[in-house]
């Protein structure tokens, strides 16, 4: 079969390698629909301290199951299904705690093990969904980042008639404005310099965007979330946050970047800072969200490519055109 593999030093090849051959509880499934994201940019360049290499990415995906390992009795073959991507142990302090995505021992399939950008993935019956009848594959593609997002916003405050700001209107802070619509917010305001996609953040239901260099409202926003992973972007965020504000940092920012603070204003103005990586124990809310939603947000994928064009997935993913990027691996 063919694999996309990453080097960890902005290399990537298409290679033959043998077809996964499912152990005890895993599932062998064909890829249909595989999302790029921020993760995988970092990765690409050896950007992301967690990776292993050589990897094959490809953590945001949906297929369809084509084999089942021993042990398996709750999933057949044919089922249209998507991955939590988060493969935890399930015991240590942080899984019982109900934060698998801390896991000690956790294995991102995608990242530290081979991922969907290929013909053939095996992952463990665990993580895996059935999709809802009638579900793209497109959409179910997107389920892993809707969960991220549900992740993030379930650690913040209740956004009903909250003022919302979100810096970075890629597909996960598209997929915020969503949720925060969804969810009754009385503003949501986007902070976003492409023009392409401060226009999507309107199409999908934010009141305002606003390129960077243009002035926001000072102390507007009762939660600020930040999608965009660069550092600037997080400093304009805590500014803009109200007395009693949150941050909720959901971008990847490079693990050698850092920003100034001032702790008097996070004294002054009882702020509250949060970090949110990744799904946790999110997914199955997402693929309940899904269908509610999918109209939506199918329209956030605006590029798609072949195992082949990889290279052109990842430049397209870096553009200012492009919202969300999907390899459809057997196009």
């Amino acid at each position: 079969m063919r694999a996309v593999v990453l080097d960890g030093r902005g290399n990537h090849q298409l290679v033959d390698t043998s077809a996964p051959v499912p152990r005890v509880g895993e599932v062998v499934i064909e890829p249909a629909a595989v999302g790029v994201c921020g993760t995988d940019l970092h990765l690409v360049i050896g950007d992301y301290p967690t990776g292993r290499f050589p990897v094959v990415p490809g953590h945001e995906f949906a297929g369809r199951i084509v084999e089942v390992g021993p042990g398996v009795d709750n999933l057949t073959v044919g089922q249209h299904v998507a991955v939590d991507p988060n493969v935890a142990c399930g015991t240590c302090a942080d899984c019982l705690a109900g934060a698998p995505n801390l896991c000690d021992y956790l294995v991102p399939i995608g990242v530290t093990s081979d991922g969907a950008c290929a013909d053939l993935v095996s992952v463990p019956a665990t993580v895996v969904y059935a999709l809802p009848d009638g579900m793209s594959m497109a959409a179910g593609a997107l389920i892993e980042p809707l969960s991220c997002v549900l992740h993030g916003l379930g650690r913040s405050p209740s956004l009903t008639d909250r003022r919302i700001t979100v810096f970075g209107a890629g597909s996960i802070g598209l997929l915020a404005v969503v949720v925060a619509r969804a969810a009754g917010a009385r503003t949501i305001h986007v902070v976003e310099p492409s023009p392409a996609r401060r226009k999507a953040a309107l199409d999908v239901g934010a009141d305002a965007a606003f390129a960077p260099e243009e002035s926001l409202p000072p102390r507007s926003a009762d939660v600020a979330l930040e999608a965009s992973g660069h550092p600037a972007a997080v400093s304009a965020a805590i500014d803009l946050l109200d007395k009693r504000g949150t941050l909720l940092q959901m971008g990847v920012v490079s693990s050698e970047k850092t920003i100034p603070l001032r702790p008097y204003d996070l004294f002054d103005r009882e702020l509250t800072f949060v970090g949110s990586q990744s799904v946790a124990n999110s997914f199955a809310d997402a693929v309940t969200m899904m269908p509610s939603i999918t109209e939506t947000v199918e329209r956030l994928v605006t590029h798609t490519f072949s195992l082949a064009e990889y290279g052109d997935a990842i430049a397209a993913a870096h553009s200012d055109s492009a919202l969300k990027v999907h390899i459809l691996p057997h196009s």
